[in-house]
């Protein structure tokens, strides 16, 4: 997986929109921040959870990229 997308958790919604949550400051301190609505939370365990949980939730996006395009 490239670096960038190791940051960031996409999803897309059943109107084909796609939503972001892109990880800002890794580290003990980590920060997600929603490309579509602004939203913000540090989340220090769990973040690519927490951020799905989001996606789901908020935008009702449930479409995995990643594991569609698996063989």
């Amino acid at each position: 997986m490239p670096p960038t997308a190791a940051r960031e958790v996409r999803r897309w919604d059943r109107h084909g929109r796609e939503h972001v949550v892109r990880l800002l400051k890794p580290g003990v301190r980590r920060l997600l921040i929603c490309g579509t609505c602004g939203w913000r939370r540090r989340a220090p365990f769990l973040v690519w959870l927490t951020a799905a949980d989001h996606l789901e939730r908020v935008h009702q996006a449930t479409v995995d990229p990643a594991a569609s395009t698996r063989p």
